[in-house]
């Protein structure tokens, strides 16, 4: 069984520039608000996310590992 992720977009830094989704659109959501949401805040460790992640323009994706919640993205300094 492989890692698991929880997935989280910091609203505060979120600018709906639309490239999670375009990235991983069974992944993510714009609301009304034009801010990203993952569709599953827990997911399997999936690298589309990860490139997602890595490519959002103001980092605002967050993913940590369920249950110990070390750093995937933005990895810890």
């Amino acid at each position: 069984m492989g890692d698991r992720w929880h997935v989280e977009v910091d609203r505060s830094l979120c600018i709906g520039s639309a490239q999670c989704v375009h990235r991983v659109a069974e992944g993510f959501r714009l609301d009304a608000a034009r801010q990203s949401r993952p569709v599953e805040p827990e997911t399997d460790a999936d690298e589309r996310v990860l490139e997602a992640a890595e490519n959002c323009p103001v980092e605002a994706i967050v993913i940590t590992l369920v249950g110990s919640g070390e750093a995937v993205f933005p990895p810890e300094e």
